[in-house]
């Protein structure tokens, strides 16, 4: 089956990715195009050997479009998701607009693709980066024993705040090497360069900031279990690509550290580098332009009856964000699960 897709904010930092991502797994389709702000319409892109204009998002655009790529800003997803799903396509989004509609489905395709049968409203949102990396270890965990509660903290990317913040990154590092006055930050809530952001995110409700909320009821969603507790704090690390996550997990049943890496080797997306002593631990520098999450640093809490702690690692940018959205598509495609037209 090929498909007529549409990739919305194709020039920004996600969607250059979602568009190397389509290239390097042959997605399957009959037809593309490419949407962006009025500031990119009218320029020209390349994509597989061939040049396409960059057209303007707008309601026509998405005249017999079989599945929509959203990497937009929240107000863009807001405004053009639904017009999308109006005209028939699967739109699949990238922003948090959508996620705990509840006739949405949020999906990580190695947890609970399977949700994929019915998407009531056209619409299918794709989680967190942060949380995204973090269910797909948690799944083989809970089946084996349950999981009772998690308590994590993140150490997240430049790059997990867009384009603007990579670069602001890298204009303090280069103003350090130099001996320069360092520029001020504009996207990060501070000097991220030789420093740590745990308030990088919009405060929510009781001293959480928005991305810690994500974590805790997106996990719940994915998850299909209410009754986890999740405990999240999350902070930006000087780190151009790739979440690095530490994770505490306290389960209902028994495990221990050998059942538990068993598992993770056998499950999907996941790679397993637990030998520290070999230097075999993820480590984001080094994971950088994979789709798989790293599991590694697999050790038992003596605190609680049944825990374990985790170290584990993804590229944002990749199965965080496009690779995901790609893997929604493919298993979209692959089991006839798209409407007819």
């Amino acid at each position: 089956m090929s498909v007529s897709v549409a990739v919305v904010g194709a020039t920004g930092a996600v969607g250059e990715i979602l568009r190397q991502v389509l290239h390097e797994r042959a997605f399957p389709f009959r037809a593309i195009k490419f949407l962006a702000s009025e500031r990119s319409a009218g320029k020209s892109l390349t994509f597989q050997g061939k040049t396409y204009t960059i057209e303007p998002i707008r309601p026509e655009a998405f005249a017999g479009v079989d599945l929509a790529f959203f990497s937009t800003p929240a107000s863009i997803s807001r405004e053009y998701v639904p017009i999308a799903a109006r005209a028939g396509a699967v739109a699949i989004d990238k922003s948090s607009v959508f996620r705990m509609d509840p006739e949405v489905p949020l999906v990580v395709p190695e947890v609970n693709g399977d949700i994929l049968q019915h998407i009531p409203k056209g619409i299918v949102a794709t989680p967190n980066c942060s949380t995204t990396q973090m269910v797909v270890a948690l799944k083989p965990l809970h089946d084996l024993a349950k999981i009772k509660r998690v308590v994590v903290a993140t150490y997240q990317a430049s790059s997990g705040n867009g384009a603007k913040a990579l670069r602001e990154l890298d204009a303090q590092v280069t103003a350090i090497g130099r001996g320069e006055a360092v520029p001020p930050a504009q996207v990060h809530a501070a000097q991220l360069a030789g420093n740590v952001l745990p308030h990088d995110w919009k405060p929510g409700d009781e001293g959480y900031t928005e991305e810690e909320a994500k974590m805790i009821a997106e996990t719940r969603k994915i998850m299909g279990d209410e009754g986890i507790r999740v405990s999240a704090t999350t902070a930006r690390v000087p780190v151009r690509i790739g979440h690095s996550e530490a994770i505490n997990l306290e389960f209902v049943h028994p495990i221990t550290p050998d059942q538990a890496r068993d598992a993770l080797r056998r499950a999907p997306g996941i790679v397993v580098l637990d030998d520290p002593s070999k230097g075999e631990v993820p480590l984001p520098l080094h994971l950088a332009g994979r789709d798989e999450v790293f599991v590694g640093r697999i050790r038992r809490d003596p605190t609680v009856p049944h825990g374990l702690n985790l170290w584990v690692v993804a590229d944002n940018l990749r199965k965080g964000a496009a690779t995901n959205a790609v893997q929604i598509a493919e298993v979209l495609v692959q089991r006839g699960w798209l409407p007819r037209r």
